[in-house]
């Protein structure tokens, strides 16, 4: 059973993250996105940004290892094999580009449990290093019920 105690609790805030240009490129082209403000630097510079322009769902890449070391604690409990993916949304406060620098806060907002099965909602704060909002995401996962519960 997770530990109900961290519904209402923010992590502590990830080390600063680096986001790469490289890695852009990588994720728009593995996605299929093909925007030249996504690969292209002097395009990106162009459309005024000072640098490459990461896809909407690039938090992802930094936010899902912070989640899933949480979730791999004993202390909260959570049966990550038994686990689905139930829904997720992102809402990015401004663009993400290459070189930007950047801190997640994993809140525990909800823990419910049904039929057997538990229902966690994460959000995850994303900041540049100097406090200012990047984006927001939101996560449900569940634990399959065991059978017989």
């Amino acid at each position: 059973m997770p530990d109900a105690s961290f519904v209402g609790k923010a992590l502590p805030p990830t080390a600063p993250y680096r986001v790469g240009r490289e890695k852009i490129r990588e994720f728009a082209l593995a996605i299929g996105e093909g925007a030249s403000v996504c690969l292209d630097v002097d395009a990106a510079r162009a459309a005024g940004h000072p640098d490459v322009v990461a896809p909407p769902t690039f938090p992802v890449v930094f936010t899902m290892p912070a989640i899933e070391r949480f979730l791999r604690d004993p202390a909260f409990g959570w049966d990550y094999l038994r686990m689905v993916h139930g829904d997720q949304s992102i809402t990015l406060h401004r663009p993400i580009h290459g070189g930007d620098d950047l801190v997640t806060t994993i809140h525990v907002d909800d823990l419910k449990t049904r039929g057997g099965s538990h229902f966690l909602t994460l959000r995850c704060e994303v900041a540049d290093t100097s406090g200012e909002p990047v984006a927001t995401t939101k996560l449900l996962l569940v634990t399959a019920a065991e059978e017989g519960a």
